[in-house]
């Protein structure tokens, strides 16, 4: 069936040029097939089930009689002024905190996804580290537990703001540290989340939240964004082993302070379980599992290292579009295996022909002229119309049968 191939090509590259039309940007033709086998979806939490830009909600004081907050005001203002970062939640700390700046930095270690907190030195002997607070706290965190919770609940991301008697770009957190405040951060649900998650809901296709904030404050946005089963959650630091995480990634929906390597090690879980995985992200960070998916989407506001290695870029930046990126992939696939049984008919067909007369007394009735006939008209044109034809179906069912 030479047609085929012919086809094939032609049905994906007019599938590539509708979704270029719908402000996304195929790197892999490939792909097209992948998203409309897909039935799970993993999902950062900042950026697609929230907008990407953040603020600050508010400032708690921890030590008011050592710190108010007008004191954690400056302290933060040298800090943001300190760090050379340029991600979301430093843009949100630099639009807050905008007093003057009263001292230098003499060495800056950024906030990373492995270590979860960054810090600043300005003397030998002070030191301020900033990120999450039960990361920062240790054993120490229930006694500000029921107080984080809580915020948390509220969907807000709570990052702790504390005095540390060591160096910034400690690995253990050994020397003595004082919990100054906490600074909570927030983002929007975005408006067209909640109608995009039913849809995948509706197609069967299931949604995993993997995130590096606090798996509580990850499920309450997640439910309120209308994910189902968001109220399952869980730590991904208690995960210690590979049964652990092949276990947990069939059983939660929402994980949270999750590393890296992590993310990309839920990817290979769910591909040893069988499913068709679709990762999507935006950050330097989720470049593993972007690349270990079989299907990866970033958008168009992501980092550069997300957009290179992903099969599908959304130019928009706008999570909204993945259902009519899905229907796409869908059409293509669906209408390619009805077009290519035509095609295998005829070649099945040509076979037992070609077969039944080199014992019949008879010679062929077809000339190479009348075959080429036959394919244009009942082959050709009609597999190509079939081809273009709107189809959104779930593909189901085996091709060869």
């Amino acid at each position: 069936p030479e047609g085929l191939y012919l086809l094939t090509s032609m049905a994906l590259v007019a599938g590539v040029v509708r979704l270029a039309q719908k402000k996304t940007l195929v790197h892999d033709m490939g792909c097209i097939e992948t998203l409309a086998r897909v039935d799970v979806l993993c999902v950062d939490k900042t950026g697609t089930v929230t907008e990407n830009k953040m603020a600050v909600e508010d400032v708690i004081p921890l030590c008011p009689d050592r710190f108010e907050e007008e004191d954690i005001r400056l302290i933060m203002a040298d800090y943001v002024a300190a760090m050379r970062a340029d991600n979301d939640t430093m843009a949100a700390l630099r639009k807050y905190f905008t007093g003057k700046v009263t001292q230098q930095a003499i060495k800056a270690v950024p906030f990373t996804s492995a270590k979860k907190f960054g810090g600043v030195s300005f003397h030998e002997d002070e030191t301020y580290l900033l990120g999450a607070p039960d990361v920062l706290l240790g054993e120490r965190y229930g006694k500000y537990a029921r107080q984080i919770d809580a915020y948390s609940s509220k969907g807000c991301r709570v990052l702790l703001l504390a005095l540390y008697d060591g160096q910034p770009d400690d690995e253990e957190l050994d020397a003595p540290l004082m919990p100054i405040s906490l600074i909570l951060l927030s983002n929007k649900i975005r408006a067209e989340a909640p109608e995009t998650f039913r849809y995948f809901a509706k197609q069967g296709v299931a949604i995993k939240v993997i995130s590096g904030d606090n798996a509580m404050a990850v499920s309450e946005v997640a439910k309120r964004a209308g994910i189902k089963g968001a109220e399952s959650y869980v730590d991904a630091r208690t995960l210690e082993t590979d049964e652990d995480i092949a276990e947990a990634i069939e059983k939660y929906t929402v994980f949270g302070r999750v590393t890296p390597d992590q993310k990309r090690k839920f990817v290979r879980a769910l591909k040893a379980g069988g499913h068709t995985v679709a990762r999507h992200g935006d950050g330097v960070n989720d470049v593993l599992a972007l690349k270990e998916a079989d299907c990866s989407i970033a958008m168009a506001s992501g980092s550069d290292a997300a957009r290179t290695v992903s099969n599908l870029v959304l130019l928009d930046s706008n999570f909204a579009s993945m259902p009519q990126v899905v229907k796409e992939g869908r059409r293509s696939i669906n209408n390619l295996q009805r077009s290519a049984s035509l095609f295998l008919q005829k070649t099945i067909y040509s076979i037992i022909l070609g077969v039944l007369f080199i014992f019949l007394p008879a010679s062929y009735p077809f000339e190479p002229i009348h075959l080429t006939f036959v394919s244009a008209l009942t082959i050709g044109a009609p597999s190509f119309i079939l081809a273009l034809e709107p189809n959104s179906d779930r593909i189901r069912g085996n091709f060869l049968t």
